[in-house]
């Protein structure tokens, strides 16, 4: 999966597979097959340290997926033969993921991996295999399931905490900055500041609060009652209300009442008589979180993104030495924290970085107009 190298002057896959190796070798192409095996070496590396933090399928799937680079390296290794040299470093970024899987083993190395896999020039390169290149695209969904796991175990306070320190940042940049076009002095616009930070973040912590509350009690209302399948033994296997709790769960008819058949028969033990019979194993209420844990994050990261605008008037900064200092930092944050959302979705970090800054930036320059308006009425 050497993700961040080009095919070089290979061009097109030939049907016929790659090129005999005891025939005419160009010292590119040389380099550029020490460079394939170079990345696919680090590649393993990177699965067999995420492994290591792992236990049970999911160690399974990665260590397999480190064997399967290892068979690349074996292609590589036989292509190149006497020219294999001394092994080279593979890129940066892929020794930096593998350093960073064998510390934290966290979804962000997975996001990052899924990205890389969806990368690799195997497919245009004509002396990669075709089932290597089949293997890269499989690799990749494999990676993307594997992180769209963590994604789900971090969905619900992870959602709090990118709203929170987005909205901290944005509101409280444009309404010192609102302040400051009106006017005000200094005192005014850091004590505006301060109130904004407080304000929001007790509102953003109570309405993610009730918010996921109410979604977790609907949640619940919609789940199969305790209950219900000890009432199984009991049904009439004639007239087998079984079959009506399925086809309220979106069953045709016909598969609701085979499915009940069996269930009241005995041949399927291991099935909850009254849980979705397609359902995929997924914890609804895991992925949204806990209504406390999604207060305490939208709090605590309103209140640390809001501070930072109001940083260059802690220290006694004002006028536009105090708000430019603030543009600056907030902008920073905004790419880091844009960044952060393009890893996790598997999307571009650049793209959703430029995108959050040209948002935050955007609510703040309409604000700087109204104030200046404002100011300019003497209201």
């Amino acid at each position: 999966m050497p993700g961040t190298t080009t095919a070089g002057p290979a061009g097109p896959r030939d049907p016929a597979g790659p090129r005999d190796p005891s025939g005419p070798r160009d010292p590119s192409d040389i380099r550029r097959w020490r460079r394939y095996l170079a990345d696919e070496r680090a590649e393993e590396s990177v699965y067999r340290n995420l492994a290591g933090r792992r236990d049970g399928e999911e160690q399974d799937i990665l260590l397999s997926l480190a064997d399967a680079e290892g068979r690349h390296q074996q292609h590589w290794i036989d292509l190149l033969g006497d020219d294999v040299g001394r092994p080279l470093a593979g890129d940066v970024r892929t020794r930096v993921l593998a350093g960073l899987a064998k510390r934290f083993g966290s979804v962000f190395v997975l996001a990052l991996m899924q990205r890389a896999e969806d990368r690799s020039p195997y497919a245009s390169d004509s002396d990669a295999s075709a089932a290597m290149a089949a293997d890269e695209r499989i690799h990749g969904e494999v990676v993307r399931g594997l992180a769209n796991r963590g994604r789900l175990r971090l969905s619900g306070t992870f959602r709090a905490a990118i709203f929170g320190a987005n909205d901290g940042l944005v509101s409280n940049l444009a309404l010192i900055i609102g302040i400051s076009a009106s006017g005000a002095d200094r005192h005014i616009v850091l004590l505006s500041g301060i109130a904004g930070l407080l304000a929001g973040a007790l509102s953003m912590g109570a309405g993610e609060y009730v918010s996921v509350r109410s979604q977790r009690e609907l949640l619940e209302a919609s789940a199969p009652h305790p209950d219900a399948g000890r009432a199984v033994v009991d049904l009439d296997v004639d007239a087998n209300e079984l079959a009506l709790v399925y086809r309220a769960r979106g069953m045709d008819p016909e598969a609701a009442e085979q499915h009940a058949a069996e269930v009241l028969a005995g041949l399927v033990q291991s099935v909850d008589a009254t849980a979705t019979p397609d359902g995929q194993g997924v914890d609804e209420h895991e992925a949204i979180g806990t209504g406390m844990s999604a207060a305490i994050s939208s709090f605590l990261f309103f209140a640390s993104g809001a501070i930072i605008p109001i940083i260059p008037y802690l220290f006694g900064l004002g006028g536009w030495a105090a708000l430019t200092i603030a543009a600056v930092l907030v902008g920073i944050a905004l790419l880091v924290s844009g960044s952060v959302v393009g890893v996790l979705s598997g999307a571009s970090p650049a793209k959703r970085a430029l995108r959050q800054l040209a948002i935050g930036f955007g609510a703040a320059a309409v604000t700087y107009v109204l104030g200046l308006l404002f100011g300019t009425a003497g209201v």
